[in-house]
């Protein structure tokens, strides 16, 4: 799943006037993939890309223990929640946001092959709707627009910025999917992941920065 995990952080913002701002959780919607793409430049986790492993694409995501087992992402969702805790001293913004970090386990276990984890060893999960193109189209589609028209229905502001990340974030997703599949992991790969993760987060920034609850008053 790629950008279906930022439904997650358009839910969190509808859901509370209390939410961070639409940037922080897009931050935390992706964060342990963050975590995964940095740390494989470093050869701590790793992947190999093998062509037909699924029907989507060909990643092998074999060795992920530190940010794609269960007790991994939960480490990282009490650490973002701790931060967001310190920073802007709101209780509820903080479990919204590690809410939304836990979310991405929990969504991956959907599309994945058997690559996930609760602890980092043991039995590997994942339901493999990457292999049913049809129902993860639909489905990563479906999350994503319907949880940026809560979103939207549940602020006030300009809609055009809005308008315009769900654009991008469509144009990301498409050449995803239908854009030419590389042929092997390397630095390339990872700076592409995380370069396409900046400028999502960059245009959530300013919708957010654009926009208030419905709740808010003033």
């Amino acid at each position: 799943m790629f950008i279906g995990h930022w439904s997650a952080a358009f839910a969190a913002g509808a859901a509370s006037s209390k939410a961070p701002k639409l940037g922080t959780l897009f931050v935390a919607a992706q964060l342990v993939d963050w975590g995964f793409f940095s740390f494989a430049m470093f050869g701590i986790e790793k992947m190999r890309l093998v062509p037909g492993i699924t029907a989507m694409n060909p990643m092998d995501l074999y060795y992920m223990p530190y940010t794609h087992s269960l007790v991994g992402t939960l480490i990282w969702a009490a650490a973002f929640a701790l931060i967001v805790l310190i920073v802007q001293r709101n209780m509820t913004g903080a479990i919204l946001a590690g809410l939304v970090v836990t979310s991405h386990w929990l969504l991956d276990l959907l599309v994945h092959r058997p690559d996930l984890t609760l602890a980092g060893a043991g039995p590997r999960m994942g339901l493999g709707l990457w292999n049913y193109p049809v129902v993860e189209i639909t489905l990563e589609l479906g999350l994503t627009i319907g949880a940026f028209i809560w979103y939207v229905r549940r602020t006030r502001g300009p809609i055009m910025p809005p308008i315009i990340l769900l654009g991008l974030l469509l144009l990301l997703q498409f050449a995803n999917w239908f854009g030419p599949e590389p042929t092997a992991a390397g630095p390339q790969v990872y700076l592409s992941a995380l370069g396409a993760y900046a400028v999502a987060t960059f245009f959530a920034y300013w919708v957010g920065t654009t926009r208030r609850h419905i709740r808010q008053r003033g």
